[in-house]
C-alpha cells in the first residue's frame, strides 16, 4: 500500500488562485482547481477562493465532518453557518424551490478531491554535503521517512539517492522518519529555554557513494 503524502502549510498556501486553489481542513489537503472550475463566476465561489490556500476547519465540525450548523432566530430552522458568506454545496437559510440540491455529494465529503494530509507539525533540518561542502535548511512534515525528505531536498542536489545519509556518523534507515532515526525534536524545550530553534537545526550529512548510477 502506498504510503499517503504530507504537505507543510507553507505548501499548501503556494495553491491561492482559481486556476490552483487548494485548501486544508480537519488534517487533509484538498485541490479544489476542478470545483472552480465548474462553478467560474459563481458567487457561492466566493468565499472558497478568499480561503485559497489556506485552513478553514473552522467552518467544520470535527465530530460531523460536516458543515457548522446552527438555528435562525428568525425563522428556526436549522442551516449551515457560513459567516463568511454561503459557499458552494451550502444550502440557502431559508427553503427555496430554486435551489439544485441534486449535485450528489458536497464536495467537502467527497474524498476524490483529497490529495494528502496536512502535516501535524513540521521541522527543519540542516542537509550538509560533504563532497561539495553546500549546506540547505530544508522544510519537512514530521511524519515522512528518510526517503520522502530525500524527494525534497533533490532540487538542490539531483543526485541525492547516490549519498549515504548519516546523523553523528550515523546511517540512516531511509525507511523511517526522523524521530524513528534517532533524530528527537527538541523544539519545545528550546521554547521552554527561550531559545531560537532556528540556530538548533539537527544536522543530517550526506556522504558520496561515488555511484551515480542511482541518480
Amino acid at each position: 500500500m502506498a504510503r499517503p503524502r504530507y504537505y507543510t502549510p507553507f505548501e499548501v498556501s503556494a495553491h491561492n488562485s482559481p486556476s490552483d486553489c487548494w485548501v486544508s481542513y480537519l488534517g487533509k489537503v484538498y485541490d479544489l482547481t476542478s470545483l472552480c472550475e465548474g462553478h467560474a463566476g459563481s458567487l457561492l465561489l466566493k468565499p472558497i477562493l478568499a480561503n485559497a490556500g489556506k485552513d478553514i476547519s473552522h467552518w467544520f465540525d470535527p465530530k460531523t465532518k460536516d458543515v457548522k450548523t446552527y438555528v435562525s432566530p428568525v425563522t428556526g430552522c436549522v442551516g449551515h453557518y457560513c459567516p463568511e458568506g454561503r459557499f458552494v454545496h451550502t444550502a440557502p437559510p431559508c427553503p427555496r424551490s430554486d435551489w439544485a440540491n441534486n449535485f450528489g455529494k458536497p464536495w467537502w465529503k467527497d474524498e476524490t478531491y483529497c490529495i494528502g494530509f496536512l502535516t501535524k507539525k513540521t521541522r527543519k533540518i540542516r542537509i550538509i554535503n560533504t563532497l561539495t561542502l553546500q549546506e540547505q535548511t530544508v522544510e519537512v512534515c514530521s511524519e515522512e521517512i528518510m526517503d520522502e525528505i530525500l524527494t525534497r531536498y533533490l532540487p538542490y542536489n539531483s543526485h541525492a539517492k547516490s549519498y549515504t545519509w548519516k546523523f553523528f556518523g550515523r546511517n540512516l534507515d531511509m525507511s523511517k522518519s526522523l524521530e524513528e532515526n534517532g533524530v528527537g525534536d527538541e523544539s519545545e524545550e528550546f521554547y521552554e529555554l527561550r531559545l531560537d530553534e532556528d540556530q538548533f537545526e539537527p544536522p543530517v550529512h550526506l556522504y558520496f557513494n561515488d555511484d551515480l548510477t542511482e541518480a
